[in-house]
This record gives C-alpha cells, sequence and structure tokens, in this order.
C-alpha cells in the first residue's frame, strides 16, 4: 500500500483515492465489541465472576494479535465465566453496552445506499441477536454460550457451520454473505479493531480500522482514531 496519509484530524488513508462513493458497494461487515458497541462484552461478563482482570488480559493479547490460536484462548476466557447468571448477561446488555457514536447512523446510511449489513464477531449470539434485530441488520454470525438452568457452563456449543468464529470463519462468513447477495469482495467493506477481523478486512474491498490496536490500524484502507463510526462517510460518500 502506499504510505498512510492523513485526509482529515483523527483520520487517516492509505491505498485508496477519495472520494468512494457508497454505492459502488454492496455489503458492509461490522466486527461487535469494540467496534460496533463501546465493550469487550466477554470482559464485563467476567466481571460478575470476579475474573475481569485475567479475562480481560488475555482478551487484550488476542485483540493485539499476540496469542496465535484465538480459539483456545476464547476458550480458556470462556470457561472463567462458569456459573455466571443470564440475569448478569441481561445486565450487561442493558447497563454496560452502549453503541459507538455514529453506528446506527452508519447502518442507516449503508441501508439507504443498498448495501446489506453483516455483524461478525468473535463475541456472542447472546448479544449479537439483541443488536441485530435492534439495528435492522441482515446478517449475522457469532459464538453461542451454553447456558444450563439459567447459568453459564464455561463451554460453547457448536453450530450448524462450525465450533467458534475465529478470523478464519469471519473471513468465510464475508465471502460467503458476498456469494449469498451476488457481489464481489472486492464490493465489501470490513470495520474491525482486532487481530481477528485481519482476514475478513484483507479479505474485503475495502478496510476500515476503528479506534484499531496497531496491527490492524497499520494494515486498513481507512483508520478512525477519532470520533464515530459514521466518519467513514466522509471518505466514502453515501
Amino acid at each position: 500500500m502506499t504510505p498512510r496519509t492523513e485526509f482529515a484530524p483523527g483520520l487517516s488513508i492509505q491505498g485508496i483515492t477519495p472520494p468512494l462513493r457508497l454505492r459502488d458497494f454492496k455489503l458492509i461487515a461490522f466486527d461487535m465489541d469494540s467496534t460496533l458497541i463501546n465493550i469487550e462484552c466477554v470482559d464485563e461478563i467476567a466481571d460478575a465472576a470476579g475474573r475481569k482482570a485475567e479475562v480481560a488480559a488475555i482478551t487484550e493479547a488476542a485483540m493485539r494479535g499476540e496469542i496465535a490460536d484465538y480459539k483456545e484462548s476464547l476458550r480458556r476466557r470462556v470457561a472463567l465465566l462458569a456459573g455466571v447468571s443470564v440475569e448478569h448477561l441481561e445486565h450487561v446488555y442493558r447497563q454496560r453496552l452502549k453503541l459507538h457514536p455514529g453506528a446506527a447512523e452508519l447502518v442507516l446510511a449503508c441501508k439507504g445506499a443498498g448495501l446489506k449489513v453483516l455483524l461478525v464477531s468473535g463475541g456472542f449470539t447472546f448479544f449479537t441477536d439483541r443488536l441485530r434485530e435492534r439495528l435492522a441488520l441482515d446478517f449475522a454470525r457469532s459464538n453461542q454460550l451454553e447456558i444450563v438452568d439459567g447459568r453459564l457452563t464455561g463451554r460453547l456449543l457448536d453450530q450448524h457451520w462450525g465450533d467458534i468464529c475465529d478470523g478464519a470463519e469471519k473471513r468465510r462468513t464475508l465471502l460467503q454473505a458476498c456469494d449469498l447477495i451476488g457481489c464481489t469482495p472486492a464490493q465489501a467493506i470490513a470495520m474491525g479493531d482486532g487481530a481477528n477481523d485481519l482476514e475478513m478486512m484483507a479479505a474485503a474491498g475495502l478496510s476500515v480500522a476503528y479506534r484499531a490496536k496497531p496491527k490492524v490500524r497499520q494494515q486498513a484502507h481507512i483508520a478512525i482514531d477519532m470520533g464515530g463510526l459514521d466518519r467513514l462517510l466522509e471518505v466514502v460518500q453515501p
């Protein structure tokens, strides 16, 4: 890619020549934790088990790309959640989870330009299902926590597509969505913040890093370091 240049304060680009047109794309894929929303859900769930610091340290290392096996890192974190109640998950969703600024506005702009919207996450269906309904998203894929008698068991359930939504699965999901709607990966936008987003970002025609880890920021076409998600519309015009 060409060297990164500052497009506007807190907004930089590389390898693209703006302005781009939103209507030239057909799909936008969002990561959830720390991209579409303000928290890492697994860390907030761990708070109820008194293990937040321990879990958050693993999450940070995984997002920075310092842990090679994302699946194993997630299994380790989920095991530490055993015994947490569904009521605490509800509390996390109602009281701690917030959309990042500009999230709803960007989704509406994309839908208005005819794009389909995918939420693909290494997080959990408990949250992605609610966000899919709340924002009227077209597709969502994430991991399913096992719940027995109203409490987490510390395990994940296999789903029809596989076991864990890691970086490779995010890429595969983006490509499947492209096939489903009849577009090429070059017509897709992928937005994320962590190392497990890099594979889908590399597969998409346009990659966007939002308040991202250094490794992700370095590789993205667009890096948004200040302001809301809808700053993408400064580069990719509706």
